[in-house]
């Protein structure tokens, strides 16, 4: 009869993702891997042959899982513009925990110049949420070239306010980002003038 699993493949990579979000992937020895997991690095090896990459890309991926579901998923889904942001600003809170977790994608990317391991994935995911994000900002009547620009300038608040949060020991700058998303998103400004509320698709709902 098979011995049951210490820690299960949940839990296991939850406490992988922990130790990834609060040292990196550089800083995050075996030692510390195993110490965090409750694992002897035999173990850890057996359930990941292929070492500490194998666990960070395993993290990574449960990550890319969660932002499809729960981000991406419900931008393309029913419901006005407004509601569909605000309710990713509510997924955001909860995933980053109010802002008391680091971003993941951050602490498992290289330095500028170099090529990590999971450059190309990160990548991916994040042009995967500009694109989701530009798409809902393009339906509330905006040219594509500035709905593209406000996703992209939407996200580097967020990631940049995790940053600040972790420096300065307060969850508010993450808070105020996700408080200010909709109008960094949808709001009129001097830029947008030639925005063309006739595109808004029919079945939209009525902005409150």
């Amino acid at each position: 009869m098979a011995r049951k699993a210490l820690v299960d493949d949940e839990e296991l990579l939850r406490r992988l993702t922990v130790t990834f979000r609060d040292v990196g992937y550089e800083a995050a020895s075996l030692a510390l891997l195993s110490e965090a997991t409750g694992l002897k690095k035999a173990s850890l090896y057996h359930r990941f042959p292929g070492g500490k990459e194998q666990m960070a890309r395993e993290v990574m991926q449960e990550a890319g899982r969660w932002l499809t579901e729960y981000v991406l998923g419900p931008l393309s889904g029913p419901g006005s513009p407004e509601q569909r942001i605000a309710d990713m600003a509510r997924q955001l809170n909860g995933f980053y925990q109010g802002g008391k977790q680091a971003c993941l994608l951050n602490l498992l990317s290289s330095p500028v110049g170099r090529e990590g391991p999971f450059k190309a994935a990160i990548k991916q995911m994040f042009e995967a949420f500009i694109s989701a994000l530009a798409r809902v900002v393009a339906e509330s009547g905006f040219p594509a070239d500035i709905a593209h620009a406000r996703a992209e300038r939407a996200i580097a608040l967020v990631q940049g306010s995790l940053v600040l949060a972790r420096g300065l020991g307060s969850h508010e700058p993450f808070q105020r980002a996700l408080e200010v998303l909709p109008t960094e998103l949808l709001a009129e400004d001097s830029t947008t003038t030639h925005r063309r509320p006739s595109a808004r698709p029919a079945t939209t709902e009525p902005q409150p």
